[in-house]
């Protein structure tokens, strides 16, 4: 059982150190800047109060901590097995047990409407829990993320007669689910897949094809595995408007809800990865001897739009992986950081008599850590205020739920592609500060980092998140209503700093605001002359800037209520009386902290942003002159 450390209290609620999640953090960001509360104020979620989702994270915490975090590193090293003969799939033992109380526990509806047998909790209490059982082992939540995104798509558009069954299966925990979108031959560009539904007599179709890349495609955690699957109807249009999508039980259904036969759905093998190793990664084959039954959910040619409800879901839950791999790999840093010893501080160079310090001391490592620090907190804030707003779509009415959806619009390809680019810096800079130790696997910190660099990579590349963002979200939004309402409420977090916050740290947020609105133009003339290539050959460095504003206005936003805090709570205190204060007041720590993770952030990493803006306003087109002959010295094939 993993030892926790210094209990310490938040206003009633006692909280404990862990390696995975800073709690107090937690807290900040979700009843201090986003007031979570007042969702309770709505009628979806007028059964719960501060107290229940106070309970709900405790809990979660303590299952992450004292049974999924001390699974990670065996996980890894035992990974997974494929049977060619039996074509079965083995996962680690012991991932089963944190599931079971997982699922005992509720996790897996707590989001979920109680018409459909769930909690329902709002999205956003799921994904602060979901931060702690990820950060404790990405592999294992894999099964998790998949199951409840699959179970969703199915409580919204299967219609069949056993929906009701398999809701409360995959709520239970003895059911999983995955997402069948990629091919061989059809990847980003999913319009190109080849898997086909032959339609029957009674409904049902026969689906024929070989899906690839299946997160928990087959394993032996679940009694039974409904596979989503995309395939074009026979006779149906090429391209992404004639996909359909179908539900594919591994087992047919017994009217008493047990699994009966087989469906003719085979795991052809199972990939061998960089990461995430206790996570099975299947090739699928459907219908090899002509059986393979699946049911229609939804309208026929609709199979894309059904699909991107999960898949919004889906990035949203990739936005957290990458937020929780970076959280728990910034904690063991600064804990090993705080540990080892080595040379004298910085101002004892000379004095040979020096004893050494921990380098937590040393200017470079202090650096290391809190820009790790300012990049995690900008992760956890951006990433639960998404989630809000997708709670207050569904909760609130009239402008407030246009807005709040337009934001979650707006801002998913900002946090999945944001929140999974830093994961793989962050992880780095953590091995950096472990120095060697930090590249063998006897410490956490390498695993981190190759659990999460195929985040970048899955539910849509970062390329596609950036395109998405270029295109869909901005200039082709009407009016670009969604940058509207963005900037909108960062020019409220502008107004609501002043007085309170140093100006240095909110001229930033108005002048970057500007320089955007320059881009956006630069770039509106550029669609309407058809100059398609240079926008999209600038796609990714107007989502890294997007980021980086996006990160210092949430930061601007955290800095003004830490700032007031500060100064309730040491305002009088004398500078000489300050530091000792500091290290006995978990409080004063913490806020002094937050506010200068914000002021490093705004003052010296957001500067940038501002040669972000300056290289795709240059209009350098080196990339659209390029061919592939330039490329020289790689072989053809």
């Amino acid at each position: 059982m993993i030892k926790w450390e210094r209990f310490f209290n938040f206003r009633g609620v006692v909280m404990a150190l862990n390696p995975l999640v800073d709690s107090r953090d937690v807290r900040f960001v979700l009843f201090e800047m986003f007031d979570a509360e007042r969702l309770t104020k709505f009628d979806k979620f007028k059964d719960f109060d501060k107290d229940t989702f106070e309970a709900t994270i405790e809990l979660a915490e303590q299952i992450a901590v004292e049974q999924v975090y001390p699974v990670n590193m065996e996980g890894d090293k035992i990974g997974c097995t494929f049977n060619p003969d039996t074509k079965e799939v083995k996962i680690p033992e012991c991932y089963k047990e944190p599931m079971k109380t997982f699922s005992d526990a509720g996790f897996p509806g707590l989001a979920v409407e109680p018409e459909a047998g769930g909690t329902g909790m709002p999205l956003l209490l799921y994904n602060v829990s979901s931060e702690y059982f990820i950060a404790g082992c990405v592999s294992w939540f894999m099964y998790v993320q998949l199951s409840v995104g699959a179970m969703n798509l199915i409580k919204t558009f299967y219609k069949g007669a056993d929906r009701d069954i398999i809701l409360e299966k995959m709520m239970a925990g003895k059911w999983g689910g995955t997402m069948c979108l990629t091919e061989p031959d059809a990847g980003s560009d999913v319009g190109a897949l080849k898997t086909k539904a032959i339609r029957q007599a009674d409904g049902t179709f026969l689906i024929q094809g070989q899906k690839i890349f299946i997160s928990s495609g087959d394993n032996d955690m679940y009694e039974n595995i409904m596979h989503p699957v995309l395939a074009r109807i026979e006779g149906d249009p090429r391209g992404t408007k004639g996909i359909s999508i179908f539900l594919v039980p591994k087992y047919f259904i017994k009217p008493d809800g047990s699994p009966g036969e087989k469906n003719d759905v085979e795991c052809a093998g199972i990939e061998h990865k960089m990461g995430i190793k206790g996570s099975a990664t299947a090739t699928l084959s459907f219908g090899d001897n002509g059986k393979c039954i699946g049911y229609p959910m939804g309208e026929e040619r609709k199979g894309m739009s059904i699909m991107f409800h999960m898949m919004n879901e889906a990035r949203l839950q990739c936005s957290l992986q990458g937020l929780a791999v970076s959280s728990t790999a910034y904690l063991h840093a600064v804990t090993y950081a705080k540990n080892r010893k080595q040379m004298p501080h910085v101002m004892q160079i000379q004095n040979p008599d020096a004893p050494s310090v921990a380098i937590i001391e040393h200017p470079d490592v202090k650096r290391m850590l809190l820009w790790m620090k300012a990049q995690v907190e900008a992760m956890r804030m951006t990433t639960q205020y998404t989630a809000m707003n997708i709670d207050l779509s569904d909760a609130a009415d009239g402008e407030e739920a246009k807005e709040a959806k337009a934001l979650v619009d707006f801002m998913i390809p900002i946090c999945k592609a944001g929140n999974t680019d830093l994961a793989w810096q962050v992880t780095a800079e953590a091995i950096q500060v472990y120095g060697g130790y930090g590249y063998i696997s006897e410490y956490p910190v390498e695993q981190f980092a190759r659990d999460c660099k195929i985040l970048s990579l899955y539910e849509g590349t970062n390329g596609i998140q950036s395109i998405d963002l270029i295109t869909r979200k901005l200039l082709m939004n009407r009016e670009q209503y969604f940058f509207r309402v963005f900037k909108k409420r960062i020019m409220e977090t502008v107004e609501n700093a002043k007085g309170v916050v140093d100006y240095k740290y909110i001229s930033p947020l108005i002048r970057g605001i500007d320089k955007m609105d320059e881009v956006i133009d630069v770039l509106m003339k550029k669609l309407a002359s058809g100059r398609l290539m240079q926008i999209f050959i600038v796609a990714t460095p107007l989502r890294q800037a997007m980021v980086m504003l996006t990160h210092a206005w949430m930061h601007l936003w955290a800095l003004t209520i830490a700032t007031k805090k500060m100064h309730e709570l040491v305002g009088k205190v004398t500078a000489e009386e300050r530091e000792k204060f500091i290290h006995e007041n978990v409080e004063a720590a913490y806020y002094s902290g937050r506010v200068l993770s914000g002021q490093f952030y705004i003052g010296s990493e957001f500067k940038n942003y501002f040669g972000k803006i300056e290289s795709i306003m240059a209009e350098e087109n080196a990339v659209i002159k390029s061919t592939d002959a330039i490329y020289t010295g790689a072989m053809a094939e």
